[in-house]
């Protein structure tokens, strides 16, 4: 299986509007980053989009992607769903409609910002979403096995997701004992991380993620969902443990 890095970035993407900072006017392709996303490829070729914000047309393009056969939202905020109208041209190419899945409250707000994908008569055009509810217990996509995380993103109860050896978390502040035996000795570890410090109330920074990386030891850390107030690529990842790197848009890891 596969899993690739469509967006790294946090809310604001990088480079952020009208900041002149030396990573928003960094040349570095490794420096700009889409909104955090991920597309796991399964065994069998089917494609499950992790997230789906406001750069999915452009992730899309830009990795020559043509298809997506299942969305696993971890949250309802904007960053992490409002591209979902940007999946027409995959729902009318294959004529069916787009497989979601996430929790009820994160599916309720889908039908609240995109009405018109649940009408009972649609307007020529509409895109159309068939939502399944999840809860924190195992599930099957496409013939893959899907274990969700609980995690908190400030006081917000959101999902991260385990796909054999590998583990997504992006958006988390606080992880519980018990969620945190899910993430024991992993093949690959991949959390969000804001910035190098200033304690964030809704995501870890770098300090909390090398205690993360310490007490559950997976083989690789991935870190996502990066600021620009991380600093540089090149000369951060330099500063990091062994086996801990910054993920980067387009980057893509076997599992």
């Amino acid at each position: 299986m596969k899993l690739k890095f469509l967006g790294s970035g946090t809310s604001q993407g990088v480079p952020v509007i009208a900041c002149h900072c030396e990573v928003c006017t960094s040349l570095n392709p490794k420096d700009r980053r889409f909104r955090s996303s991920a597309l796991v490829t399964t065994d069998s070729g089917k494609k499950i989009l992790i997230d789906c914000g406001p750069d999915f047309r452009m992730q899309m393009l830009e990795n020559r992607e043509e298809q997506i056969d299942a969305v696993l939202l971890t949250h309802e905020h904007n960053d992490h769903v409002i591209g979902l109208d940007d999946m027409r041209p995959l729902i009318f190419r294959n004529k069916k409609n787009i497989e979601i899945y996430c929790m009820k409250r994160v599916g309720d707000e889908i039908k609240s910002r995109f009405p018109y994908a649940f009408a009972d008569v649609k307007y020529p055009g509409a895109p159309s979403f068939d939502l399944h509810e999840i809860q924190n217990r195992s599930f099957e996509i496409l013939g893959t096995d899907i274990s969700p995380i609980e995690v908190l993103h400030h006081r917000l109860p959101i999902f991260g997701y385990k796909i054999k050896d590998l583990a997504y978390i992006t958006d988390a502040s606080f992880i519980t004992n018990e969620e945190k035996e899910k993430l024991k000795n992993l093949d690959f570890l991949i959390v969000n991380c804001i910035r190098k410090e200033d304690i964030h109330p809704a995501h870890f920074i770098l300090p909390q993620v090398i205690d993360l990386f310490e007490e559950l030891k997976p083989k690789k850390m991935y870190l996502t969902h990066i600021s620009h107030h991380m600093g540089l690529h090149d000369d951060t990842e330099m500063e990091l443990p062994d086996n801990m790197f910054l993920a980067y848009d387009g980057l893509e890891i076997d599992f």
